[in-house]
């Protein structure tokens, strides 16, 4: 167990502490924004935070230039997005692994996260995924009872796909600045778009750290296709994205949802890829589309 075994602590959902070893992660709390968000790993290393108390809610993060429990900015912002939630749940906001083996696929690290539920939570969650953090959740239906896929869909749009292939280039290239440009352009407003490129560019967000996890996580995204799958998944689920996402398309949202059993797609005109995944709007309908089952 790591992190929160169910063994090994106390509450409605066993989560608590590991011994203090050598290889052993210990959980840390701290209160951020009125919330006390526990800090640790779940099964096999992967990155979370935990708030709130009631069901399980599995939160699944999109691209990170890093798979770590997130910092300054972007922890503010995922803080925020759970605590909407965490007065009905227990949330847990994790990340893929760190360490990915070369050449692994969106099942295998649909995989990893069936095991941390099944392991560590121990029962079917309520899941939330954004962006590439949804598309694992195909991989294990029989674990989830409400799924929420936020500027998700069953597959990139060709687009989607030439962004996370530029994006690989550039950096493998030696240019992180030039992909954090290009990214930051691309998720921003169509006025704000060249002043987002310039901040990104001086910020430089994926230039830091080893980007062998993202590199493999992107061409794992590349590569994903589940609509031949999406019948496998019998949870009520709901599909939100904007119009103008950069990395899907409103046919894509659409479809995905009336491939899923009782799917349903909320599509936002004119918005993009963050106003899904960030805005108090998208968070008040995914809140009240879980609490309704």
């Amino acid at each position: 167990m790591t992190g929160y075994g169910r063994q090994s602590g106390v509450g409605a959902h066993g989560y608590g502490y590991r011994a203090v070893g050598a290889t052993s992660t210990i959980m840390t709390r701290s209160v951020e924004g009125m919330r006390v968000v526990s800090e640790g790993k779940l099964a096999g290393g992967m990155p979370c935070l935990r708030l709130g108390q009631g069901a399980p809610l599995v939160m699944a993060v999109g691209g990170a230039a890093e798979h770590a429990n997130p910092a300054g900015v972007e922890r503010r912002i995922s803080v925020s997005t759970a605590a909407r939630f965490a007065g009905h749940f227990t949330v847990y906001v994790t990340s893929r692994k760190p360490g990915l083996a070369a050449g692994a696929t969106m099942a295998d690290i649909a995989a990893d996260y069936a095991k941390a539920i099944t392991d560590d939570i121990g029962e079917p969650v309520v899941f939330y995924g954004t962006s590439v953090g949804g598309a694992v959740a195909i991989g294990f239906p029989h674990l989830v009872r409400r799924l929420v896929l936020v500027a998700a869909a069953c597959r990139l749009s060709p687009a989607g796909r030439q962004l996370l292939s530029e994006v690989a280039y550039l950096v493998k290239a030696g240019g992180p600045r030039r992909a954090s440009a290009l990214v930051a352009g691309a998720l921003a407003p169509r006025p704000l778009g060249h002043a987002a490129e310039a901040l990104a560019w001086v910020a430089n967000p994926l230039g830091v750290g080893n980007p062998a996890d993202m590199l493999i996580t992107n061409a794992a995204a590349v590569a994903f296709d589940a609509e031949a799958g999406l019948g496998r998944v019998r949870a009520p689920a709901l599909v939100m994205g904007g119009g103008t996402d950069p990395y899907y398309s409103e046919d894509l949202f659409r479809r995905t949802a009336a491939g899923i059993p009782g799917g349903r797609a909320v599509i936002f005109p004119g918005k993009g890829h963050v106003y899904a995944s960030a805005s108090k709007a998208a968070a008040s309908i995914a809140l009240g589309f879980v609490l309704a089952g």
